[in-house]
């Protein structure tokens, strides 16, 4: 059994605080800029667009993923600390925010550069879960979003979360986190081999892939309600990005035989 004894602090001198939350984001969204550059070349796409979007898409993903853990998950904790709001560092970004976050930014960029983005959205959903892996590792290192009590043979001891006492848990952290650089590779790899794929194919394959996984995880997570009912808040708003791409992929179940 493994007890997860690390430190969330990776350096701390003087005034300087470094998190392992905020490097393993800050790789994250690093790898991502850079995929994006890879992707934008391959498609002869300019490369200036890409670092003007990816500055736009890391602020507006960020505020969205801040504003969906604030709101759905811990919204009394941070209205007795407003401080804590901008603190990303210390954790707390929720996928579902950061979703709708990067939509709402890709619109709100259209609208205000006058540019069609539309036909650049698969490629900008891409990086995403990798970047969603890395996060899901941050919260590894803060001992949060923990899993239920468990008796498996993987599970893990977060003294951290249980004031010291020794409780086995699912290390669901790591469970989101394979998953979502799974989820990478097969999106990456649907990318490389098949060419003039339906626009919006690889954009719905990752709704359908990262929030069924994200509702199924769910079940070995210690459970967050919102509203009193028996799905958890997670679940509850996975549901919503799940029906709307299995509806886009019953409405498109004619599409031809992908060609390589």
């Amino acid at each position: 059994m493994f007890v997860n004894t690390l430190n969330p602090i990776l350096l701390n001198y003087g005034f300087i605080t470094i998190r392992w939350y905020g490097l393993l984001l800050t790789l994250g969204i690093i790898l991502s800029v850079l995929i994006y550059q890879k992707i934008f070349k391959e498609k002869s796409y300019s490369i200036e667009l890409v670092y003007d979007l990816s500055i736009w898409l890391i602020i507006g993903g960020l505020i969205g993923a801040r504003i969906g853990h604030i709101v759905f998950y811990n919204l009394d904790y941070f209205l007795a600390n407003p401080k804590e709001i901008i603190m990303i560092n210390h954790g707390g970004l929720a996928s579902h925010g950061l979703t709708l976050g990067l939509l709402l930014t890709v619109f709100l960029y259209q609208k205000i550069k006058k540019i069609d983005i539309k036909k650049y959205l698969d490629l900008l959903i891409i990086p995403i879960p990798l970047l969603a892996s890395f996060i899901r590792l941050g919260n590894y290192f803060n001992s949060e979003i923990v899993g239920k009590v468990t008796t498996v043979p993987w599970g893990i001891y977060f003294p951290k979360f249980d004031n010291g006492e020794m409780i086995l848990r699912h290390p669901s952290q790591m469970y989101e986190s394979i998953i979502a650089l799974l989820i990478f590779v097969t999106i990456y790899f649907v990318y490389k081999k098949y060419k003039n794929l339906p626009q919006y194919f690889i954009f719905n394959l990752f709704l359908l892939l990262y929030f069924s996984s994200r509702f199924l995880v769910e079940f070995f997570k210690e459970k967050h309600n919102l509203f009193d009912f028996p799905l958890s808040t997670g679940q509850l708003l996975s549901i919503p990005f799940i029906l709307w791409a299995v509806y886009w992929f019953v409405r498109h179940k004619n599409i031809k035989t992908l060609k390589h």
